[in-house]
């Protein structure tokens, strides 16, 4: 039995609270920085920590951990483009606040939501690990399958706009998720005969592509500050303190449910803050301003996703099946500490353990000072700071993001076009956030698919093993109807509520001509996937067709709806205006990616950046001020290059110049 007085003091000792001060700084900044991952900055200080007591070891990794899960609602809320996979939906009602000049109250609501979050998850970690970790055992692939569809169902009911785009938005997705070799199969798909793409597309480079460049097209289409700074009000912590208590059963229903997806291998905070946040709004009396600014919509993602930490480790220290790549890190740290996880872990007599969860449950107490403190500042500088700055800044921090995922220069080529296409994709309608989500769930749902038709097809009864033969495959596919049927009820009771006039006559609606092109374009890759997939194995193809038959059905409706003028208005949709700054803006990234990896990182980031400050510059730009900016690139381009090279030692590409 471990001693609770002895295990708190150890956790409390100086050097681990300062530890743990460490690695929530350092996670919350690493989170909010595109590119950088919680796996990154664990992978890198992994060895440091073996010098380390055991326990303080484990104490700054899970600090890191916790801290970028949390890192990422910062440029959620400020720059639209989520840190992390999992804040994906903190973007649908966090930059509308900030939008409106309530950046810093969306910025301590996501702390308050983050910091309940996660101590709930930490303390179901402590109390239900065994009885949990049965729960996730009951979970099989045809579970993880259906469980894939509901993520991209609820993406597409929730972006706000045409469920028919969303769900195109969804499938195209996928189809990028399975460009590569195949998951099962080891067929070469859909790779344009192209040797880069054998490895895939990166989830981290496609989120900071399809989320980045369409906002820094956006910042350059007209004039003015990128945020209404409003007035200054501070941490405005007891606003939002006021507007999470009357939320409390959304804080506590949240953050049960992102403990319970985290405890699901491969799941992840994604899935977590998505069905909390479709919980949230259709319990919600104020369901019509989800994705418009709506406290709660920020109150349920991030309790959420950050309750997942906790859920998470529950399979890797019960179980030792690491539910994501950062548990994965942590286990290994563990192993080499000399614990041995597994169901007898509670039962060693080994202490550390213990010490670890508790160093948990601190770290996540510390997020609120130093989350507030550190919101404050971002949002106070991203208000303040020219777009003649901001944007290079943000452009360049995109490039450098992608490149250090995997020290690939191929990377950043793929973060620039798929945010060109993304971009091409607002114009039409089609929001990034459902792309997003069917890259990130498309294997999960091949790999359960997969797996379900072959045991089917074994025993002969492929529907039975997807879906008759298993129960808690009822409950999903109940709520995947659920949700998809959620709007059309949402319409027809708005429909009843606004009578129409008796006189009304009846206006023509004209052409969605955006759509229409869109649609076409998708019709077309329905084809070309499912012509490529005829050459394919029969275990390789499967999935394929089901893609592509899905989108071109899909794709074809919406051709006619667009042409009876249902085009529906993505809230992700982004405008035309300032086109010819946005296309000199997309020129000039796809020239960085081309020519970056045989000039230079160096020369042409600087070079790179001139170009951006000229073009979101509006006015007279006078000598003194241009000075200052010149300056501000060098400094800027100087500090990271340096990062990069020195501390975090990536390979740069062996170049012309630097």
């Amino acid at each position: 039995m471990a001693n609770a007085a002895s295990i708190l003091f150890e956790a409390l000792s100086p050097l681990n609270l300062l530890l743990a001060v460490a690695g929530v700084l350092g996670g919350t900044i690493i989170g909010a920085l595109p590119g950088l991952s919680a796996t990154m900055a664990i992978a890198v200080l992994v060895p440091f920590t073996f010098v380390m007591d055991p326990a303080s070891g484990l104490i700054v990794l899970g600090a890191i951990y916790t801290g970028a899960i949390y890192g990422g609602a910062f440029a959620a809320i400020l720059v639209n483009t989520p840190g992390t996979p999992s804040a994906i939906a903190t973007t649908f009602d966090g930059y509308p606040m900030a939008k409106r000049g309530d950046g810093d109250l969306a910025v301590t609501l996501a702390t308050i939501a983050s910091v309940f979050g996660g101590l709930v998850g930490a303390f179901l970690l402590i109390t239900l690990s065994p009885w949990l970790a049965t729960l996730a055992l009951a979970f099989q692939s045809t579970e993880y399958f259906w469980l894939a569809l509901l993520g991209l169902t609820l993406i597409a009911t929730l972006s706000q706009g045409n469920l028919v785009k969303g769900l195109i938005g969804g499938l195209f997705g996928i189809f990028l998720s399975m460009i590569g070799v195949a998951v099962i199969g080891g067929d070469m798909r859909f790779t344009a005969g192209l040797p880069s793409m054998l490895g895939g597309i990166d989830i981290v480079a496609a989120l900071i592509g399809l989320y980045c460049v369409p906002v820094l097209i956006g910042m350059v289409a007209a004039p003015g500050q990128h945020l209404d700074p409003g007035e200054a009000r501070g941490f405005r912590l007891f606003e939002a303190i006021g507007l999470s208590l009357k939320n409390w059963f959304n804080l506590l229903r949240s953050s049960l449910i992102g403990t319970l997806v985290g405890i699901l291998p491969g799941a992840g905070g994604s899935i977590a803050s998505l069905i909390a946040y479709s919980e949230a709004r259709r319990a919600s009396s104020r369901s019509d301003h989800f994705g418009q600014g709506e406290p709660g919509g920020i109150l349920a993602t991030e309790s959420a996703n950050n309750a997942t930490v906790g859920g998470g480790f529950i399979p890797t220290l019960v179980l030792g099946i690491p539910g994501t790549p950062p548990d994965a890190v942590i286990m290994g740290a563990l192993m080499v500490q000399g614990i041995r996880v597994g169901p007898s872990l509670f039962q060693s007599g080994d202490d550390t353990v213990y010490v670890f969860m508790t160093g948990l449950v601190i770290a996540t107490l510390l997020m609120l000072p130093v989350g507030l403190v550190v919101g404050r500042y971002a949002y106070r500088f991203i208000v303040n700071v020219p777009k003649a700055i901001l944007v290079p800044l943000i452009a360049y921090m995109t490039v450098i993001g992608s490149f250090a995922i995997h020290a690939n220069p191929h990377e950043v080529m793929v973060m620039v076009v798929l945010g060109i296409v993304g971009w091409a994709a607002g114009l039409a309608g089609f929001g990034a956030s459902p792309i997003v989500l069917g890259l990130v769930l498309g294997q999960i749902a091949e790999q359960g698919f997969m797996r379900a038709w072959m045991i089917g097809g074994a025993r002969g009864d492929f529907l039975g093993q997807l879906l008759v033969n298993r129960p808690i495959s009822w409950g999903i596919v109940a709520l995947i109807l659920l949700t998809m049927m959620l709007p059309l009820l949402r319409m027809r009771r708005v429909g009843r509520r606004v009578p129409q006039p008796v006189n009304a006559q009846v206006v023509g609606r004209s052409v969605d001509r955006a759509g229409l092109a869109g649609s076409v374009v998708f019709l077309v890759l329905a084809v070309v996937i499912l012509l490529q997939a005829r050459g394919l194995s029969v275990m390789a193809a499967a999935f394929p067709y089901a893609v592509g038959t899905g989108l071109a059905l899909l794709s074809l409706i919406q051709i006619l709806r667009s042409l009876r003028g249902h085009g529906g208005v993505n809230s992700e949709s982004v405008s035309a205006d300032g086109t010819g700054r946005g296309l000199v803006l997309a020129a000039t990234m796809l020239g960085w990616a081309l020519i970056f990896p045989h000039l230079g990182l160096f020369v042409t980031s600087v070079l790179a950046c001139i170009i951006l400050m000229l073009t979101a510059q509006f006015g007279r730009l006078t000598a003194p001020r241009l000075a200052a900016y010149l300056a501000s690139i060098l400094v800027m381009v100087g500090l990271f290059y340096i990062t990069l090279d020195r501390v975090l030692n990536l390979p740069l590409p062996a170049a012309l110049l630097f």
